[in-house]
C-alpha cells in the first residue's frame, strides 16, 4: 500500500483559492528585481524569509504589496504563473481557479493589460505542456472604496470574456462584504461568477452578507462560519463550497495549531471542504503540503481525501461535462491505490 503523502499527491485534484502574486517566491522576487531595476529592503533571500513572520492578515499584506511592486511586464506575470504551475503539476493538480488583485498593480501606474495577459498566456501554456486547465478570477480590494472596484470592473471590459468571475480580498475586518453590493450585482449582470473572502478574520456576519447582499457562489475560507449553528447548517443544505487554506490559517494565526484546525469537523458536519494554499510562498507549502501536513494533523482518512478531491472539482466553475472525467480519475486512483 502506498503511504498517506505519495496517496495525497497522486489523487487529482484542483485548486480554487490561489492568489498568484502570493506565489512569488523570494528568489524570484530578487530575479524580477534585477530584471527591472526595482529596490527592494532587502539584501537577501535570507532577509525575505525572515520577514515572513506574520501575527495577522494585515501584517502579511504589508509585505505581500511590497513584494508585488517588481511585477513589471506581462513577462513576469507570464513567468510568475509559470513557476507556480509546475509546482503544482508535481502535486497532483488537474485544475486551477487563480485569483489576480489587479488594483494591487493599476494603482502602481502599470496597464491593466499587462498583468492578464501575462497570465492568461501563462494559462495556456500551462494546458498545453503540463496538462493543467485554468480559469481567472478578478479581485477587487476591500480596503479600497467600492468606486474603484467599479472602475477596475471597466478595465476589464475588454477581457471579460476570459474571466470567469470577482472575488473580494484584501483586510477584511472593518470591511464587510455589503460595501461593495452594487459592484456585485454588476459583476453578476454581466455574466461573472462570484466569489468572495469571509469568516477568515471576520465575524459570521460576513459570511452572511456575503451569501445573501452579495450573491456569492463560493465562500472563500469561511471557518468562523463554525461559530454560527444556523450558518452551518445553511450552508451544509445549499452545498456552498468553501475554500479553505489551512497552512495560510496556521500562519496569520486564525488558528493556534494545525491539530485544532476545523477541516475534519467542517467535513463531518457535511460542509463542502476544499484544500488550498492561497498565497503559498509566504505560508510555507504549495497545494499538497498544504494536504499532506492538514491530513497528518487532523487525522484525515483516505475517504475523507477522496471527499476533499471531488469537492474540488464539483465546486469549481467547470461544467458538469468537465468534471466528470476528473471524478472518474479520482475514483480510479483511488481503487488503485488500495
Amino acid at each position: 500500500m502506498i503511504t498517506d503523502s505519495e496517496f495525497i499527491r497522486g489523487l487529482p485534484k484542483a485548486e480554487l483559492h490561489l492568489h498568484i502574486e502570493g506565489s512569488l517566491e523570494p528568489e524570484q522576487m530578487f530575479e524580477f528585481a534585477r530584471r527591472n531595476r526595482v529596490s527592494l529592503p532587502f539584501r537577501t533571500v535570507e532577509e525575505v524569509r525572515a520577514a515572513y513572520a506574520f501575527s495577522n492578515l494585515q501584517d502579511f499584506l504589508d509585505i505581500y504589496y511590497q513584494g508585488a511592486a517588481v511585477l513589471q511586464t506581462e513577462q513576469d506575470f507570464h513567468d510568475l504563473a509559470m513557476a507556480y504551475f509546475r509546482r503544482v503539476a508535481a502535486d497532483g493538480c488537474r485544475h486551477v481557479e487563480l485569483f489576480f488583485d489587479p488594483q494591487t498593480h493599476t494603482d502602481r501606474g502599470l496597464p491593466f493589460s499587462v498583468a492578464v495577459e501575462g497570465l492568461l498566456s501563462g494559462m495556456a501554456e500551462a494546458k498545453a505542456s503540463l496538462g493543467i486547465t485554468s480559469k481567472l478570477i478578478l479581485c477587487f480590494l476591500r480596503h479600497l472604496d467600492e468606486d474603484a472596484a467599479f472602475a477596475t470592473l471597466k478595465a476589464a471590459e475588454p477581457w471579460l470574456s476570459r474571466i470567469v468571475g470577482v472575488g473580494l480580498d484584501s483586510s477584511e475586518l472593518g470591511h464587510p462584504p455589503s460595501k461593495f453590493a452594487k459592484v456585485y450585482r454588476e459583476a453578476r449582470a454581466r455574466g461573472l461568477n462570484l466569489v468572495a473572502h469571509a469568516g477568515e478574520e471576520g465575524p459570521p456576519e460576513y459570511v452572511w452578507e456575503a451569501l445573501d447582499v452579495l450573491g456569492v457562489d463560493r465562500i472563500d475560507h469561511g471557518n468562523r462560519s463554525l461559530e454560527d449553528a444556523g450558518l452551518v447548517e445553511r450552508l451544509a443544505k445549499s452545498g456552498m463550497t468553501l475554500t479553505v487554506c489551512p497552512l495560510s490559517n496556521l500562519r496569520l494565526c486564525v488558528v493556534d495549531d494545525l491539530k485544532v484546525h476545523p477541516l475534519k469537523r467542517m467535513l463531518g458536519l457535511g460542509l463542502k471542504a476544499t484544500v488550498n494554499s492561497d498565497d503559498p510562498a509566504y505560508f510555507g507549502g504549495y497545494l499538497a503540503e498544504n494536504w499532506i501536513q492538514t491530513s497528518a494533523a487532523v487525522g484525515l482518512t483516505r475517504s475523507e481525501l477522496v471527499t476533499l478531491a471531488k469537492n474540488s472539482f464539483t465546486g469549481s466553475f467547470l461544467t458538469p461535462a468537465e468534471v466528470a472525467p476528473h471524478l472518474a480519475a479520482i475514483d480510479a486512483f483511488a481503487k488503485g491505490a488500495v
